[in-house]
C-alpha cells in the first residue's frame, strides 16, 4: 500500500480549466447539477466493487479499484465536513486530510469491497443531499485549506467533482 508516491501536487487549477489526463471541464458544471453527478458517480462504483479481483493494482502507478473506492469515499466525507463548515462558519479553515496517510492506516487495500461500495454510495448521498439544499446566496461563502488555498460553496464543489470524475477515470480499462 504503501509503495506508491505520494501525490504532493497542487490541484485547485481544475477550478478554472480543464483537465487533459480525465477529460473534465469546469465550465460545463452548474451549481444545480453538483448533487445529481455526484450521486451518478456514486452508483458507477458499486458495479467496479462487486466485480472480481478489486483488490489487484493493474497498473504500478495507480490504486486498485478498491483502494480508490475507499478514498472516493472518504473524499465525499471529507468534503461534506468541509462544506458543512463553510455553510456554518465564517471563513473556516479546513483541518489537513493527508490522504496517503489515511490509505495506509485505514488499509485501503484490505478492506471489504462491498462493505466499501455501502459506504461510498451512502456517503455520496449524504454529501449530495447536503448541495442540494445549499441556499442560493450561499454558494460564495468561504473556507480554507490549510495550506491557504481559497473556496466558495461553487469552486469547493467543482474541486470535489474534479476529484471524483478523476478517480473514475484512474480506475477505467486503459485503451491501447
Amino acid at each position: 500500500m504503501d509503495d506508491l508516491a505520494p501525490d504532493t501536487k497542487d490541484w485547485t487549477w481544475v477550478c478554472s480549466r480543464a483537465c487533459a489526463e480525465c477529460g473534465f471541464d469546469p465550465t460545463t458544471v452548474r451549481s444545480a447539477e453538483v448533487a445529481g453527478l455526484i450521486r451518478d458517480d456514486s452508483g458507477q462504483w458499486v458495479p467496479r466493487l462487486h466485480a472480481t479481483a478489486v483488490e489487484v493494482r493493474t497498473r504500478p502507478d495507480r490504486w486498485s479499484v478498491l483502494e480508490y473506492g475507499c478514498h472516493v469515499r472518504d473524499v465525499h466525507r471529507i468534503f461534506e465536513h468541509r462544506l458543512q463548515l463553510m455553510l456554518t462558519e465564517e471563513a473556516p479553515q479546513f483541518p489537513n486530510w493527508d490522504q496517503d496517510a489515511t490509505a495506509v492506516a485505514d488499509d485501503y487495500g484490505s478492506q471489504d469491497p462491498r462493505t466499501v461500495a455501502t459506504e461510498l454510495f451512502e456517503a455520496a448521498s449524504i454529501v449530495a443531499d447536503t448541495y442540494d439544499h445549499v441556499p442560493a446566496d450561499a454558494w460564495s461563502r468561504r473556507g480554507l485549506r490549510s495550506n491557504g488555498s481559497a473556496f466558495t460553496v461553487a469552486t469547493i464543489a467543482i474541486y470535489h467533482l474534479h476529484d471524483i470524475v478523476h478517480h473514475a477515470h484512474d480506475v477505467a480499462p486503459r485503451r491501447i
